[in-house]
């Protein structure tokens, strides 16, 4: 990345840190200027935060604060900041709105959270959460144009115990994206929009072993994406995705408000039927309402060889933003029960 391009933050704790608001805590204060920072808006001050960084990581405090002027513009090129630290909270007060292009990566992050942040127009994922457990994300606001390629919101990927909250998501891609070796994530009060929905996925590539289960999104209002609730997986891929629950949705103009893709291809149609497929079950939807831009509102497309199991829906009203147009409901392959669920039903017993 040119250093004159943006901010690109990857946090790598081993131990537990915490991203606090700058006046929740007492702190030993590292503020950037003391670094040799200029913020002309030329200079390349990536030493400085480093430094600050430095010293911060290594304070004898029980809590320590990086400060970054608010009212500064600082240029800085990508950027490791490295743990295991001796204070087991450092505040990272950056108190910005806006970073661009930026990915802020969290890796191995154990007992850690994020808040009170603004994104705007990010190159690539705004916030990836990696390798990391009991995670929570609240209060984030993330904005990209809808045309943006590979903007998600919110990454995670090989993570347990992953909570997203009261947050505004509007990208170019996934506002929130499930990856492979995931459990118990909860995804709650998030507005997403636009983007390419919420979705699990894409699994199974390489033909891997996907694992993921227990699932959580409810509260969340979807507007103007093009997908709502979307599970994609790939035939070549193994294992399974399961214990699943969508609750307390609401679509407004969306083009595929519940999906499940277990034939997912980079090109529409263009890969070949396998034997395999990633085993999709006890996927949940309830007090789902909205409406669709496309004429398959619910679309649940499973494999021939593996198909999906034990999907449940209940209290489902789905009609088309086209006042007048009927949509429909579209089931491949898929076994469950359904509960005052228009447009329906199209499950197997």
């Amino acid at each position: 990345m040119d250093s004159a391009s943006g901010v690109l933050l990857i946090f790598l704790f081993t131990s537990a840190t915490s991203l606090l608001n700058a006046h929740e805590i007492d702190e030993d204060n590292f503020n950037v200027m003391d670094y040799g920072a200029t913020s002309d808006d030329l200079t390349d001050d990536s030493q400085a935060f480093l430094e600050a960084w430095d010293d911060a990581c290594s304070a004898s405090v029980e809590s320590s604060r990086v400060y970054v002027p608010a009212e500064k513009t600082f240029v800085v090129d990508p950027i490791t900041f490295h743990g295991p630290c001796y204070a087991s909270t450092i505040n990272f007060a950056k108190q910005c709105t806006t970073l661009a292009p930026t990915a802020l990566k969290f890796v191995s992050c154990n007992e850690s959270s994020v808040s009170n942040m603004k994104f705007t127009n990010s190159a690539q994922t705004h916030i990836l959460v990696r390798g990391c457990n009991s995670f929570s994300i609240d209060n984030v606001m993330i904005e990209s144009p809808g045309n943006s390629p590979n903007t998600d919101g919110i990454h995670i990927q090989s993570s347990q115990h992953v909570l997203i909250t009261n947050s505004r998501i509007a990208t170019g891609d996934d506002c929130v994206s499930i990856g492979d070796h995931t459990s118990n994530i909860e995804i709650e009060n998030v507005e997403c929009g636009p983007g390419h929905g919420i979705s699990i996925g894409s699994l199974g590539r390489g033909g891997n072993y996907v694992q993921v289960q227990n699932i959580l999104v409810t509260d969340a209002f979807f507007n103007g994406t093009t997908n709502g609730a979307r599970i994609k997986t790939w035939q070549v891929g193994r294992g399974y995705v399961r214990d699943v629950t969508f609750q307390n949705l609401l679509f407004n103009h969306v083009q595929n408000p519940i999906i499940i893709d277990q034939n997912y291809c980079n090109v529409r149609n263009a890969c070949k039927e396998q034997e395999t497929g990633v085993q999709i079950s006890n996927v949940n939807y309830k007090e789902v309402l909205g409406t669709s831009t496309t004429d398959i509102a619910i679309n649940i497309n499973c494999s021939r060889s593996v198909p999906c199991f034990g999907i449940s829906m209940e209290s489902i009203q789905l009609l088309s933003a086209e006042v007048g147009k009927q949509v429909t409901a579209n089931c491949s392959n898929a076994y469950g029960e359904e509960v005052d669920v228009v447009p329906g039903p199209c499950l197997l017993d």
